[in-house]
């Protein structure tokens, strides 16, 4: 199975890993940066992903292993990856040059997974990651192997 992330170059201070696209998005609004209507639209989306996504627990407590998490390629993931655009605007409008990582392994020890996703700390060291950055029109409509097969893209190499 393929495992995908889709964040940005900012690291996270937590994770020391790059900073998700979630993540990149709530902190425009905390920054107070997006119009009204964003910010109005933010939180719509926020509540409609912590409905439909399951937050892990460990984000309770403030992830204090440092977990990163990772969609999966499957139905349920790409599901929710597309219902995503929201976000992808918001990184797009606002400079946030947005990157995809994929691996066909675990990356990490799992603790915690559900249909749609892995959370993982302790990234293997020679994971093999390939990351594309993405342009354009393709950081608004991007998502993994079975994802851009299915709108036409095609992986760059």
């Amino acid at each position: 199975m393929k495992y995908f992330r889709v964040h940005t170059d900012e690291m996270a201070y937590l994770t020391k890993q790059p900073r998700g696209l979630f993540t990149a998005v709530g902190k425009l609004a905390e920054a107070g940066l997006l119009t009204g209507e964003e910010e109005k639209e933010y939180w719509e989306n926020r509540a409609y992903f912590e409905k439909v996504l399951p937050v892990p627990p460990f984000y309770d407590k403030g992830n204090p292993e440092g977990a990163v998490t990772w969609f999966k390629d499957t139905d349920e993931g790409l599901r929710v990856f597309r219902e995503m655009s929201f976000y992808r605007r918001m990184a797009e409008k606002y400079g946030k040059k947005l990157f995809l990582s994929e691996c066909d392994e675990i990356p990490g020890r799992v603790i915690y997974e559900d249909v749609f996703q892995i959370a993982v700390v302790g990234q293997k060291e020679d994971l093999k990651i390939d990351v594309k950055a993405l342009e354009g029109q393709e950081q608004l409509a991007v998502g993994s192997g079975r994802f851009n097969s299915e709108f036409g893209m095609r992986n760059s190499e």
